[in-house]
């Protein structure tokens, strides 16, 4: 049974962290909320497809006004508890938020087309390798780099360094190292406490806390951290098959996943020939 939340209640629920939502996808809503019968569906779906929505949505289901025993990560089933009233409210909340200049809308359309194609891939992964944990692998995909746009609007060349950090990834750095000695702080931590104000699972912030810290990681053997690792094992393989490398980062090599895919790949079982082959099926379905 969905609970109505009034435009205030929202707003106050809302206060804090924003990552700017995609101009389009706010287009479309609006389109779809102003037909005679909104389509939750449809809504959902668009939804879905934006880190700084999926994330206000989020905040508010596992808010106090909700009182809901677990957090929840599905995007899905939070537009099913929150109703089409509510739902529409948080819509216009967000618009109000998201005027940007042209610059930074051409800028933080890499983020957005590698979160959305991230996220699809993950699902896709996390269905392949029978994972249960499908809902959650959409989520860390679509908000693994949520950490980039806040970084931008506090440093105007911030995606200079961030291209830097990719490339001294080949140096055995880490991508975050770079951007920590340029402003003693980097996008994963900035990630972390977005997705902590956003009353994201607690594993899967620490999941978006470490998602460049994946070498460390993998490289412990225990048993310690297997739902860590679950998570971290699709996002590495859903970045390469994405190119983040190349869409986020403007390199021709994936340093990163040259550093910790056999790691990774052992992790899961996969070998380097059915990685290839997965990775082949995925991008000919489109979902990269």
């Amino acid at each position: 049974m969905s609970q109505e939340l009034s435009a205030e209640q929202i707003q106050h629920a809302l206060q804090g962290i924003s990552v700017p939502p995609q101009p389009q996808i706010m287009v479309d809503l609006q389109f779809e909320q102003y037909m005679p019968d909104p389509d939750l569906e449809v809504i959902a779906k668009l939804i879905s497809q934006d880190p700084g929505l999926s994330g206000a949505l989020l905040k508010l289901v596992n808010s106090p006004y909700y009182g809901l025993t677990n957090k929840i990560a599905s995007i899905q089933r939070a537009v099913n508890l929150l109703g089409s009233r509510s739902i529409i409210n948080l819509i216009n909340a967000q618009s109000i938020k998201g005027e940007m200049s042209d610059d930074t809308i051409v800028t933080l359309n890499r983020f957005w087309d590698t979160a959305q194609d991230v996220a699809m891939t993950c699902m896709t992964l996390a269905k392949r390798i029978g994972s249960q944990a499908v809902d959650e692998a959409y989520a860390l995909g679509l908000f693994h780099d949520c950490g980039v746009p806040l970084m931008l609007k506090r440093f105007p060349d911030y995606m200079r360094v961030l291209e830097q950090a990719y490339a001294n990834a080949g140096t055995h750095q880490r991508v975050v190292d770079t951007e920590n000695q340029a402003f003693n702080t980097n996008h994963a931590v900035v990630g972390y406490y977005t997705a902590k104000s956003w009353r994201l699972p607690e594993h899967l912030s620490n999941a978006i806390a470490n998602h460049h810290n994946a070498l460390a990681v993998f490289s412990d053997e225990s048993a310690r951290n297997s739902q860590l690792k679950n998570l971290l094992a699709i996002l590495k393989m859903a970045e390469n098959i994405c190119s983040s490398y190349r869409v986020l980062g403007n390199q021709a090599v994936d340093h990163e996943w040259n550093a910790v895919g056999h790691l990774v790949l052992d992790y899961v079982g996969l070998s380097e020939y059915d990685f290839e082959n997965l990775k082949q099926t995925i991008r000919e379905l489109g979902t990269h």
